[in-house]
């Protein structure tokens, strides 16, 4: 699959592009080309991701709230239930592991 090709994202909405699958580990690239309603997500496994295009706020229940721009990184954790306000188009790269 070539990275010109996305699907709908069912999770949170958006595009996404899966780069790999396998045993422990998924990675891809996320996109988001128009603002839409704050996207409220629990994060299945540890997510690192980095911010390609665009920003975000993400808040953590009971925890910080992170204001990532393109370049910033980041290491979500398991469980952690976010609320993630886009400035768009936002495109990300992330990894998620366990």
């Amino acid at each position: 699959m070539s990275t010109a090709q996305w699907e709908f994202d069912p999770e949170v909405g958006g595009e996404m592009h899966l780069l790999c699958a396998d045993v422990g580990v998924e990675a891809g690239l996320s996109r988001f080309l128009e603002a839409g309603d704050p996207i409220r997500w629990t994060i299945p496994e540890r997510e690192t991701l980095l911010v390609l295009e665009g920003a975000a706020r993400i808040e953590i229940a009971g925890g910080p709230t992170l204001d990532l721009k393109a370049g910033d990184i980041a290491s979500l954790p398991a469980g952690a239930d976010t609320t993630w306000h886009l400035t768009t188009p936002f495109k990300e790269f992330w990894v998620i592991h366990r």
